[in-house]
């Protein structure tokens, strides 16, 4: 479908009006493991705060829920909260960082997790086991859509498929600045998503275009240039760190309210609204269709 047709909003997410954040306490550019950090430009600690907590604010205005963590002191990445892990109903499995030095984040946040009633599980942890970043997972269309590549491995997808008892379907990520899923796709409704191409490889690119009913495709100037796909919606806002003239008619002709919050200094860390916001409401049976335990990589079936 054509970026300037008409459909409206489609049938609301089901999930994103609860989300974990970590308060950006010492949150800085200790260390480059993307191409968007420079340990020489380092975040201002007075805008940060603020910037965190307009985006705050703005969430609870459009209805929704935040709960927070603190920052460990030696975990300046802690901030993106969205690679935590990965939480469904009562249960949540922890992430595996590709990298040692956003290893020891999880180690709170497993404590968060255990502290509220959440089952735990590992894919791998302490260097043994696949990795995996929850910021390459999304519950969609009743599938858990993950992309692999540079920080998820593709054999995480299994032991997700097997772990959750659910379908996923993999997408091959090769761009080096969409290092994970939430930098190229962002579910606006049931049948409507962002989509930039430019982040896979072609088959999986194709195939996500597939996928999406309705997509809103991004151009890789814009995915990279405002980081609009990392954004969240809640109901029918999208709060977004920035929104190209483009994307911004396509949203509002959809029937979206577009809500921008800058976060400039989280930007120097390679992340935005979605990587700063963990959603807590995802359920199975409900948003994630239980029973397949199968992986469906590119157009497979």
């Amino acid at each position: 479908m054509s970026d300037n047709q008409e459909v409206g909003v489609g049938s609301q997410l089901s999930w994103g009006r609860h989300y974990l954040a970590v308060r950006p306490d010492h949150f800085r550019v200790e260390y480059a493991i993307n191409p968007f950090m420079d340990t020489h430009v380092q975040p201002d600690p007075v805008r940060t705060h603020d910037e965190w907590s307009l985006m705050i604010a703005a969430i609870e205005a459009a209805g929704g829920r935040v709960d927070v963590l603190g920052q460990r002191m030696d975990s300046p990445d802690m901030v993106y909260a969205m690679n935590l892990g990965l939480a469904l109903d009562d249960r949540v499995v922890m992430s595996h960082m590709r990298y040692p030095e956003r290893r020891h984040e999880t180690l709170s946040a497993a404590d968060w997790f255990g502290d509220h009633g959440f089952k735990r599980s590992w894919i791998g942890r302490d260097a043994v086991g696949a990795h995996f970043e929850a910021g390459d997972a999304f519950a969609w269309q009743g599938d858990l859509v993950v992309g692999y590549g540079p920080r998820t491995e593709e054999q995480a997808l299994k032991h997700l498929a097997d772990d959750l008892g659910v379908t996923v379907r993999g997408f091959q990520i090769v761009h080096p600045g969409m290092y994970h899923m939430d930098l190229a796709f962002c579910p606006l409704s049931a049948t409507q998503a962002m989509v930039c191409p430019s982040a896979f490889d072609a088959d999986s690119a194709q195939a996500l275009l597939d996928l999406v009913p309705d997509p809103l495709v991004l151009t890789e100037e814009e995915a990279l240039s405002t980081f609009c796909a990392n954004s969240i919606v809640v109901d029918n806002t999208v709060i977004m760190p920035a929104c190209p003239d483009r994307v911004r008619a396509q949203l509002e002709e959809w029937g979206f309210e577009v809500v921008i919050v800058e976060v400039a200094e989280f930007l120097k860390g390679g992340g935005a609204i979605r990587c700063l916001t963990n959603p807590l409401d995802v359920r199975l049976g409900r948003d994630l269709t239980v029973g397949g335990s199968r992986v469906v990589l590119g157009a497979g079936n």
